[in-house]
């Protein structure tokens, strides 16, 4: 047995199997690290890397290998989720359309933050927004200390929220829930896109795009000197999201986020795709937001940042 490696995962139905152990990695041992808050394990591994292995965010670890930071992912998406939803809007607000949000300001945790640059992808792309005629107000951070602000983004002072600024009138429009405003912002927000689900379905079957948040990450130390663990992990993953699925389907997991998954694979057949080839579209599509809305300055080949771990035998220790 290998010398125990450290990784972060969020509390994800499909890794539960890792956690508890009746999934192992043959030949390595798994060091789970709880952190406070998943954004500030990302935002630690674009800077620092303190762990050997970490769920981050896609967006983020684009940005950070682009900024010379030492990690590799692998195609494991963590969570899905359709971005039309989630902006949100002051209910006695005059917005009624995506365009009508030009000339306004928008809250979003981070100018970088996954959900903000899938849903800016997605104004642009269907809609037909401008979106350097928007202001973006952020409340934190960057993840990557070196990423420059556009011109059309800024920080808003220590000490205030965005919820602050919501509740004031000063902005028109936030995201909800961790990507921004965080607590339940209750009868005051509406959704900006009234139709999102529909709108979600027809937008999968037209591009095959099936956004994702969250991709596991390996520093590329640990890999160089374990050659076999990015296909053994990979392989673990599989089979751990295979258990939990198997639950979900029979209804043995039936947490708000199980159904949910339940109910997404009627239209995307499997709710939590993995491997290279299967989140192509989606992956090169964040890849082309991220390079449009001045994240990375060139668009990298799909292959030249993510590790298609497969072609290696790998058994698992089940």
């Amino acid at each position: 047995m290998s010398e125990p490696l450290s990784i972060v995962l969020g509390q994800h139905g499909q890794v539960r199997a890792l956690r508890d152990g009746s999934v192992r990695v043959d030949g390595y041992a798994l060091d789970f690290v709880d952190v406070k808050r998943m954004p500030d394990a990302y935002r630690a591994m674009a800077r620092q890397q303190p762990y050997d292995i970490c769920e981050m965010a896609p967006t983020s670890y684009l940005m950070a290998v682009a900024a010379g930071a030492p990690i590799t992912a692998l195609p494991l998406p963590m969570t899905r989720r359709f971005r039309h939803a989630g902006l949100q809007r002051r209910r006695d607000s005059d917005i009624r359309q995506p365009t009508d949000l030009e000339g306004r300001t928008v809250g979003s945790r981070t100018y970088a933050v996954s959900a903000a640059v899938w849903t800016r992808g997605i104004l642009a792309d269907d809609y037909g927004v401008d979106l350097k005629r928007i202001e973006w107000l952020t409340e934190e951070d960057e993840n990557v200390e070196t990423f420059v602000l556009p011109r059309n983004a800024r920080r808003i002072p220590d000490g205030e929220t965005l919820a602050d600024l919501m509740r004031r009138g000063q902005l028109d429009a936030a995201f909800g829930g961790l990507a921004g405003l965080g607590a339940d912002p209750g009868d005051a927000l509406v959704e900006l896109v009234e139709d999102a689900a529909a709108r979600e379905s027809r937008w999968f079957e037209r591009t095959g795009i099936y956004p994702l948040h969250g991709v596991i990450v390996a520093r590329n130390d640990v890999l160089a000197r374990h050659p076999t663990l990015a296909t053994r992990l990979f392989d673990a993953f599989v089979a751990a999201k295979e258990r939990y699925l198997d639950a979900v389907r029979a209804g043995r997991a039936d947490t708000p986020e199980d159904r949910r998954y339940r109910q997404l694979a009627k239209l995307v057949g499997d709710p939590l795709p993995y491997g290279l080839q299967e989140n192509k579209a989606s992956l090169e599509a964040l890849i082309r937001y991220a390079h449009e809305q001045g994240l990375i300055e060139t668009r990298p080949s799909l292959d030249s940042v993510f590790l298609d771990p497969r072609g290696i035998a790998s058994p698992l220790t089940v």
